[in-house]
């Protein structure tokens, strides 16, 4: 095994490894590790979890949403407390196809996609989700998609996507042997504290995501019309995948908290689990079968692209809308 490599903290070297400018927390410089993943930390800190608007506030912000969708929103509740007691450095940005790409030529891995000979799910401009029994918005799964080709063209900067929970601790794991340092993906809880960044008080409206996120939204529209009503009133540039760190960060310097792919946590799903989640540090239940994803994608409606939604897949889904972002403890 190799010597851990040594940590880069310059500011300058850091934003050439991202790719794009950056700002800094004050008083803190990212690292950038072996694959030239940016990292920022997060300091520790406290703040309310979860979804405090009612039911009728919500559909307020969003009316395009059906009534049984906000219904299906009770695992946000009840908002609670909840305080993230260590500092951690998170992943500027999503992991991109250039650097699993890197990390899979370093390690020998076999994604799941590759390895169970399934593949994954693709865009198909001749795919009409109206006349499948599944309704899809992909086709899939099939072998000849996987993170290499979602069918849709991505640059060795775009956030990978068609990559398992399974997937991402491989990589996670992967990193902490070759550096000594432990990665992990972010709990549940970590990762909205992040996605918030000290941000509190009612919902912002669907607008306010207009320049800082790419989402679903009228270039994405174009390609699904049975949803355009659900799209957001603006165009940001983007139908598919765009380069990480393409739209403002947030207060703790983080890229595309919401929107571009959705990101896996470490955490298992329970409907009820906010009623009974620790304030301190909570790490999900025990066991379950589904984990959490947190942030929405470039295909996200309003309803769901806010730091508080909860969704959830198996750990061996692979999809086109959902990748990675880590967690590096410090020490």
């Amino acid at each position: 095994m190799p010597p851990p490599a040594p940590w880069i903290c310059t500011a300058a070297l850091a934003l050439l490894a991202a790719g794009c400018a950056m700002p800094l927390p004050p008083g803190e410089a990212p690292q950038v590790n072996t694959l030239g993943m940016v990292f920022v930390r997060i300091p520790a800190g406290s703040f309310r979890m979860g979804t405090a608007a009612s039911t009728e506030e919500l559909q307020a912000l969003y009316p395009q949403a059906e009534a049984r969708r906000l219904q299906d929103l009770a695992d946000e509740r009840p908002a609670h407390a909840v305080r993230i007691t260590r500092a951690f450095y998170l992943g500027s940005s999503e992991v991109t196809v250039g650097q699993f790409r890197a990390f899979l030529e370093r390690s020998g891995h076999v994604p799941e996609s590759v390895a169970d000979g399934t593949g994954g799910y693709g865009w198909n401009p001749a795919y009409n989700p109206a006349t499948t029994a599944r309704g899809d918005a992909f086709e899939g799964r099939d072998p000849r998609y996987s993170w290499r080709n979602p069918g849709f063209a991505q640059g060795d900067d775009h956030p990978v996507v068609n990559v398992t929970w399974n997937d991402a601790q491989a990589l996670a794991q992967w990193l902490s042997r070759t550096e000594g340092r432990r990665y992990r993906l972010p709990t549940e809880a970590e990762w909205e504290y992040a996605c918030r960044a000290g941000q509190h008080g009612a919902e912002p409206p669907p607008a306010a995501l207009q320049g800082q996120a790419n989402v679903f939204d009228r270039d994405a529209a174009a390609h699904w019309p049975r949803w355009a009503g659900q799209a957001f009133p603006f165009h940001d540039g983007q139908a598919f995948t765009a380069p990480v760190g393409s739209f403002a960060p947030n207060a703790f310097g983080l890229h595309d908290m919401l929107g571009n792919v959705w990101e896996w946590t470490a955490d298992w799903h329970a409907d009820d689990y906010y009623t009974r989640s620790p304030v301190d540090d909570p790490k999900g239940p025990a066991d379950g079968e589904v984990k959490v994803r947190r942030g929405g994608s470039w295909h996200t409606w309003p309803l769901y692209a806010r730091c508080g939604f909860r969704n959830w897949n198996t750990p061996e889904t692979r999809y086109t809308l959902v990748g990675i972002r880590l967690v590096l403890e410090v020490p």
